[in-house]
């Protein structure tokens, strides 16, 4: 037997917020270092040279456990975009 459960507006979307806050927690936590293809999209290129250069350059932080095994570290990325962001022209 199914049970229906009625919710207002306001109490769905709060509950609904609380659901993504957790998620984006755990998204966090669980994934500090990515794979090769991630930063790839993090960054928007396409170009394997191009994160090989940011990562020979100390821009990015990455590890290399095994010899052909390198990950990045996610928040190097994002603070590497960070810095790299421009204020809008007034």
């Amino acid at each position: 037997m199914e049970k229906v459960i009625c919710l207002d507006t306001k109490a769905f979307y709060s509950l609904l917020d609380e659901v993504v806050e957790k998620m984006m927690k755990e998204r966090k936590q669980e994934s500090k270092w990515v794979s090769a293809e991630e930063p790839m999209e993090i960054l928007k290129t396409t170009s394997k040279t191009t994160l090989h250069k940011l990562k020979n350059e100390g821009h990015i932080q990455f590890s290399q456990p095994l010899k052909k095994l390198v990950v990045y570290d996610g928040q190097s990325l994002l603070d590497y975009l960070e810095k790299h962001a421009h204020e809008p022209f007034q």
